[in-house]
């Protein structure tokens, strides 16, 4: 198994200083961001879901594809794929993120459903919304012979594996993957047996995140019951089963990539040096 880190979390790096800090630490790829810039975010402090130093986006993708290789090659980073952000019923966006890939060999990038999970709408029509916009988006990424993966995100229409499942099932593997996400699985709405859902999911399985995290103990509300929160920590510490995971993947052959994500307000040298470190011992285990 290969590590690779999304650079959505180093907002404040450009192109070569992301390129860089991720080959100095160690990791074999990266998961590049390429989103827009929200206009009102522009000029604002760096942020992952803001403003961010390397404007990497579908506009200039087809531009500064070739950069992307060159320093990727240069520095004997993989190009994983691409953290995009467009739900599956922009087409346009779609097709332009598409054709940039196919001219730069990335082979694949995040597509998301139509619109995110509410618990006053039914979720089987978001389900079934879902699928269709897949079917329209596929119809233009076939043509170029890139693969979508859709990630498994609390919020959306997959917080789990088997909710995954029933978006991909009836998708050639090929063209319409999984991105199989731990922290996001385990927030209290999609947590499955690794092995269930690892199972499920099949040669869907396309690209794994990981990241740690662990419940906190919080006030204990008006009707006696104690709330909890969530917190990002290191891997080490985490209540995730990482290492049964590991386990699992390889007794499944996985041979994707592994990407850790770690949103801390540290310097991302020191939080992905410790987890980078921790996660090769269980790779070489």
């Amino acid at each position: 198994m290969k590590l690779s880190a999304t650079t959505v979390m180093v907002p404040e790096h450009d192109l070569r200083e992301t390129a860089e800090c991720l080959a100095g630490l160690g990791f074999d790829g990266a998961e590049w961001r390429c989103r827009h810039i929200p206009e009102a975010q522009r000029g604002q402090p760096y942020s992952p879901w803001g403003n961010v130093k390397n404007d990497l986006s579908p506009a200039n993708l087809l531009e500064r594809g070739q950069d992307l290789l060159a320093v990727s090659a240069e520095l004997g980073l993989d190009v994983v794929g691409l953290a995009t952000n467009m739900p599956a019923t922009d087409l346009e966006e779609v097709r332009r993120v598409a054709e940039a890939c196919d001219r730069w060999g990335i082979p694949m990038f995040r597509l998301g459903g139509p619109r995110g999970y509410r618990a006053d709408q039914n979720y089987r029509e978001l389900l079934d919304e879902t699928v269709k916009a897949f079917h329209e988006a596929v119809a233009i990424t076939r043509r170029y012979g890139v693969k979508v993966v859709l990630e498994i995100h609390r919020g959306t229409v997959a917080c789990s594996a088997s909710q995954a499942y029933l978006v991909v099932r009836e998708f050639d593997p090929a063209e319409v993957g999984v991105i199989y996400d731990v922290a996001n699985m385990s927030l209290g709405e999609g947590h499955e047996p690794w092995g269930m859902g690892l199972d499920l999911l099949g040669p869907h399985l396309a690209h794994c995140h990981l990241a740690g995290g662990r419940a906190v103990a919080g006030d204990r509300g008006d009707d006696g019951r104690l709330n909890w929160t969530w917190e990002v920590c290191d891997l080490a510490d985490s209540v995730y089963e990482v290492p049964q995971l590991f386990r699992q993947l390889r007794e499944r052959e996985y041979g994707g990539y592994i990407s850790l994500e770690d949103f801390r307000n540290e310097p991302v040298e020191s939080k992905l040096g410790r987890n980078l470190a921790w996660v090769r011992g269980l790779t070489q285990a």
